[in-house]
């Protein structure tokens, strides 16, 4: 997480698009497990935050993804997904 993390001062200059890329891709990441532990708290919340920033395929993954979620793993991975779209 921590080499896409250093891209953030970056977003700014970057398309909605190529942002909405790069937060899908974070959220495969942690979906999947590749490179990292799986983590589906994590996986939505880059998912959400890719599909505010018009990412139809990470609603859909989004919505995917809930469907195995309790409630409290969705109430977490909203609000990590509302503070990081505060700070950034």
């Amino acid at each position: 997480m921590a080499r896409f993390e250093m891209l953030e001062a970056g977003f700014g200059a970057m398309g909605a698009t190529a942002q909405a890329d790069i937060l899908f891709e974070l959220g495969m990441m942690y979906a999947t497990g590749r490179d990292c532990e799986t983590d589906v708290v994590a996986a939505h919340k880059w998912f959400n935050i890719a599909a505010i920033k018009g990412s139809a395929r990470a609603a859909e993954l989004r919505s995917e993804l809930s469907a195995t979620m309790s409630k409290a793993d969705i109430a977490r991975a909203l609000r990590e997904a509302r503070e990081w779209m505060t700070m950034h």
